[in-house]
């Protein structure tokens, strides 16, 4: 970090420290809600999906060879496969906002194109399947379709556009990455690498496994027994390492790991702090009153569906929780359109999010990847809304 940028950091806490008024009872339960939204981030999305992120990204920065992302996301690959790959990944990872984070520096890191790895970062928490599935039970099969519909679509429609507003650098990128050599030769067979990989990702996805709203089904039979997989994952996992891999890679991998975690980590925890202390947690008031929101989001007009998609985009939303949320909305007189385009926005960005990403990609690309999702949604909100008479 630049020494002006640590010189603004103190400046700006001093002044905070200074004149906030927590005297003030309205601040002080805003203070109270941005500790206790910290407290719930580190007990539910630390150790059960942030922890087994960084690993998997620690490990595609150590194992994965820089060919095979070029192959697959990288600024020549082909447009159909990498985009695909890209768009349908959150059917397998059903990761939050912030959890898919590290995973998209992982790729982006080793050289995927700006399109294909956006590509990721929006589907990762956008096409989330039990999320979908509990939208449709819960607040209409109507809803549920135009989530499911939407964010494979956005998907695509960001990434390609994220590729074309930066096509120069792009070119660029794919002709530097034809002058890359060779990859040395593995040391193991593609098999145990495929196998460690998706040991990895099963321990990320069983671990954060959420208990579904619905006491029935396939999902709760796995969310009885999550931990127990959990525990034999973790268990192959040991064995793995201990006869395939060398104790220098080992260390390598801890150390990209870590690399990760304290890129991230800082930017996270003081994003929360400053959603919480502005907007709380869902079902708690902070310094921004509930009730502007239930107002600005009543009807199909543009600026409801555009509030709805900028509160999504700064609130953060832990994985499952918009639905119950959206529906104390909508019985508080929230349209249809608008409710879309929440649901569109909001799983895929939050303001801890958008610190880690520019941290990524620089300032002018997360604006501009913000700024897309932002219209889109607004747009898919009111088009829907127009289609359901609202």
């Amino acid at each position: 970090m630049k020494e002006r940028y640590k010189f603004l950091i103190l400046v700006l806490g001093f002044i905070g420290a200074y004149y906030v008024p927590f005297e003030n009872e309205k601040v002080r339960q805003a203070g109270l809600e941005a500790f206790l939204m910290l407290q719930e981030y580190a007990r539910e999305h630390v150790l059960t999906c942030l922890v087994p992120a960084f690993f998997i990204a620690g490990a595609i920065g150590v194992f994965v060879s820089q060919a095979a992302v070029l192959k697959y996301f990288g600024a020549g690959a082909k447009k159909i496969l990498s985009y695909s790959v890209a768009s349908v990944s959150g059917t397998i990872l059903a990761v939050c906002s912030c959890t898919v984070l590290p995973l998209f520096a992982g790729i982006y890191m080793r050289g995927a194109g700006i399109g294909p790895a956006t590509a990721f970062l929006y589907s990762g928490p956008a096409i989330n399947v039990l999320a979908i599935v509990l939208t449709a039970r819960v607040l209409g099969w109507q809803l549920g379709l135009a989530r499911a519909v939407g964010a494979v679509l956005f998907a695509f429609v960001v990434g390609l556009a994220m590729n074309f507003i930066y096509r120069k650098e792009e070119q660029e990128k794919a002709a530097g990455q034809l002058m890359f050599p060779e990859e040395e030769e593995k040391t193991r067979p593609l098999w145990k690498e495929v196998l460690y990989m998706a040991t990895l990702v099963g321990i990320l996805i069983f671990a954060a496994w959420g208990k579904p709203k619905e006491p029935v089904g396939f999902w709760m039979a796995v969310w009885e027994v999550h931990w127990y997989i959990t525990a034999a994952l973790l268990g192959l996992l040991a064995l793995e390492l201990w006869a395939w891999f060398r104790k220098e890679e080992i260390t390598s991998w801890v150390d990209a790991t870590w690399g990760f975690a304290k890129q991230i980590f800082p930017l996270l925890f003081g994003g929360v702090l400053v959603a919480g202390f502005l907007l709380g947690r869902p079902g708690h008031e902070a310094l921004i009153p509930e009730s502007w929101v239930y107002s600005l989001v009543g009807g199909n007009s543009l600026g409801a569906n555009l509030f709805a998609s900028v509160f999504g985009a700064l609130m953060y939303f832990a994985t499952l929780t918009e639905v119950p949320i959206l529906q104390g909305l909508l019985g508080s007189g929230m349209g249809q359109g608008p409710a879309l385009a929440l649901l569109l926005a909001g799983p895929a960005l939050s303001l801890p999010n958008m610190l880690v990403i520019r941290s990524v990609i620089g300032t002018q690309k997360m604006l501009v990847y913000v700024s897309l999702v932002v219209v889109l949604s607004t747009a898919a909100g009111l088009l829907y809304g127009s289609l359901m008479g609202q």
